[in-house]
């Protein structure tokens, strides 16, 4: 079945969108600082500060996620419990981005979005727990 290169394809995905959401965070993070823009008051130094803080944190959660699928694909197991919480949590989040950027943004982000969705989402189901070796009690 195509569970690895999928799992493959997801890191990958991910770890681009990482690095595209840390840059993307940079950028915006200059131009507030280099326009002194203002939202109600607020220093623009703390704005820039806060979008280059919220695109590292962000962008780390998409690379741990990105690691996370190379980890399944590499291992060819399900992950763990706390690895398939992040990985549902990233599922969630890409699942509303993509709700959400059909207006803003328009429909290729969408499908984008629901391409990553797919992507997270497989290695996820594709993997059966209940096939896993249970140990036995005599």
């Amino acid at each position: 079945m195509a569970r690895r290169p999928v799992a493959w394809v997801g890191a990958i995905v991910l770890l681009v969108e990482a690095v595209g959401i840390v840059l993307l965070n940079w950028f915006l993070g200059l131009v507030v600082d280099n326009q002194k823009m203002s939202l109600a008051g607020l220093d623009p130094h703390a704005m820039t500060v806060a979008a280059w803080i919220g695109g590292a944190l962000f962008g780390g959660y998409l690379a741990l996620c990105g690691v996370l699928l190379a980890l399944v694909g590499i291992r060819d197991r399900a992950p763990g419990r706390l690895g398939r919480l992040l990985l549902i949590g990233c599922a969630v989040v890409h699942g509303v981005l993509g709700a959400f950027c059909v207006g803003p943004v328009g429909w290729p982000a969408f499908v984008f979005m629901m391409a990553v969705l797919a992507l997270i989402v497989l290695p996820l189901v594709a993997y059966d727990r209940a096939a896993r070796p249970t140990p036995t009690t005599a």
